[in-house]
């Protein structure tokens, strides 16, 4: 495994991930370990009924007819 050296770190940012692996019971070494493994590991796939699930009810479908239409679909290739 690699190491790694970081410098110039904010003296307030240390002392946040001091306290932040004082919180998960780890050395400040291990949590910035889990910060970088987290950070790096890329988005979380989430399924298509899960990304719907997160969209806002805004109304009903007869609040997006047109006016003027039947509501049948066109019959474009006629």
């Amino acid at each position: 495994m690699a190491d790694l050296l970081v410098r110039r770190i904010d003296d307030a940012l240390v002392k946040r991930l001091k306290e932040l692996a004082a919180a998960h019971g780890r050395s400040a070494e291990a949590e910035h370990r889990a910060i970088l493994a987290a950070a790096l590991a890329g988005p979380r796939k989430r399924s298509f009924a899960a990304v719907l699930a997160t969209m806002p009810n805004v109304g009903v479908d007869a609040d997006f007819e047109r006016p003027g239409t039947t509501g049948d679909a066109p019959h474009v290739l006629d």
